[in-house]
């Protein structure tokens, strides 16, 4: 699999604060940002996967909400993940 223990762990402990965080908004949007940039790698290569481009849209909205409700209640994190992962408005 692409994304191991090893790894989700890695990226909660740099976004989430510590690798226990998993529920922090900003560890679930770096994750959602890693698994979404594999996706995307994977429909570059094979594109008529039609599930995977689904999957795709759907974390993409998931990423979207999260993001959203990050700028309503703290703000300066929201532009602090979004620097951080290079993420558009």
């Amino acid at each position: 699999m692409y994304l191991s223990k090893e790894k989700k762990a890695e990226i909660f402990a740099k976004h989430g604060g510590k690798a226990e965080n998993t529920g922090s908004a900003e560890g679930q949007i770096a994750l959602f940002s890693y698994r979404i940039s594999h996706l995307t790698e994977h429909l570059k290569r094979n594109r008529k996967d039609y599930n995977t481009e689904r999957s795709l849209v759907l974390l993409v909205g998931k990423r979207r909400r999260l993001l959203d409700h990050l700028k309503r209640t703290e703000i300066n994190r929201y532009r602090e993940i979004i620097k951080e992962l290079n993420i558009r408005k």
